[in-house]
């Protein structure tokens, strides 16, 4: 059996999340440790008994679901499970940094860092309430395309997150995303609605974003994988680190291209996915794409053992 290890983003995060995997596996501890120091605070004392609204920002999310994601790995590894298991990595927008940190191009640390800048751009990048994002329920990609063009009318309003084949989000000028919701519910959609973001990611308006993860990156080692990425933004496997580097920059600005990732990974051979970390979003997601492939979560020690053991038998 052939599998891939999926990494969440953001939205899956919860106040407790990992403290289970923390508890049972010094590992998994060590990861939360490694994060707050790189960080030069708590953040674990946040994720574990903070205010939801403060882990929601952008800026804390991003670092603190790739901690739980990469303690669950380490839980994984304790149990003698590497990520060599898998034949893929990928992950969901910021869950791209997790799932490179997990194949070991990137350190915890460096990781911890990139998230946090990439946090605070994003979250720079666009005046609050000038910006939007959207989703999109029973339309299809190329439909959702065509009705962001339409209701740009000079702004940004573009397709984000093509999820699978029922969800798409848009992103772009608020207005613009507004008009577009309208054009949806006109074309048919089953549901059209904004979602709560801080900003609108994966779209032109972010490019100030781009232009500081292009710096912050510049600086920062990236290895060859131990396992080949599936690329966001190409939705195709990719392990030359100056392609990776060039990629989490386009990121920022372009499409996730989830959906096409999954039929390439299901393409490939693969017939079971491990999402890893908090949540199960991207678990629901592979099911709609792809109703063959066997799905696993990984975010309790419970799941960890039996992952493990699935292996061993």
């Amino acid at each position: 059996m052939s599998r891939a290890f999926l990494f969440p983003g953001q939205g899956a995060q919860t106040i407790g999340m990992g403290k289970a995997l923390a508890d049972a596996y010094p590992a998994a501890k060590a990861v939360f440790d490694e994060v707050d120091e790189a960080l030069g605070e708590k953040l674990s004392t946040l994720i574990w008994e903070g205010e939801p609204d403060e882990l929601t920002l952008t800026r804390n999310a991003q670092p603190a679901l790739m901690a739980t994601s990469l303690a669950a790995m380490r839980a994984l590894e304790a149990e003698g499970v590497s990520v060599e298991a898998a034949a893929f990595v990928a992950g969901h927008s910021l869950g791209e940094y997790s799932a490179l940190a997990a194949a070991g191009a990137l350190t915890v640390a460096d990781t911890a860092r990139l998230l946090r800048i990439r946090g605070d751009a994003m979250q720079r990048a666009v005046p609050v309430g000038v910006g939007a994002m959207a989703a999109l329920l029973g339309l299809d990609f190329d439909t959702v395309r065509e009705i962001a063009e339409e209701a740009a009318q000079g702004e940004v309003c573009q397709a984000a997150n093509d999820n699978d084949p029922g969800q798409v989000v848009i992103s772009g000028h608020k207005a613009a995303v507004e008009r577009a919701i309208e054009l949806a519910k006109a074309r048919g959609a089953r549901r059209a609605v904004l979602l709560p973001v801080s900003a609108p990611f994966h779209c032109a308006l972010m490019e100030p974003a781009a232009e500081a993860m292009a710096e912050a990156l510049s600086t920062v080692n990236i290895e060859r994988p131990k396992v080949p990425l599936v690329a966001n933004v190409r939705a195709a496997a990719v392990s030359d680190p100056t392609t990776i580097r060039a990629l989490l920059v386009e990121q920022v600005t372009g499409s996730v291209r989830w959906r096409e990732s999954v039929l390439f990974m299901a393409a490939e051979g693969v017939t079971e996915t491990w999402e890893i970390g908090a949540g199960k979003a991207l678990t629901g997601m592979v099911r709609r794409i792809d109703k063959s492939i066997a799905t696993r979560t990984i975010g309790t020690p419970d799941e960890v053992k039996a992952a493990a053991a699935s292996l061993h038998d």
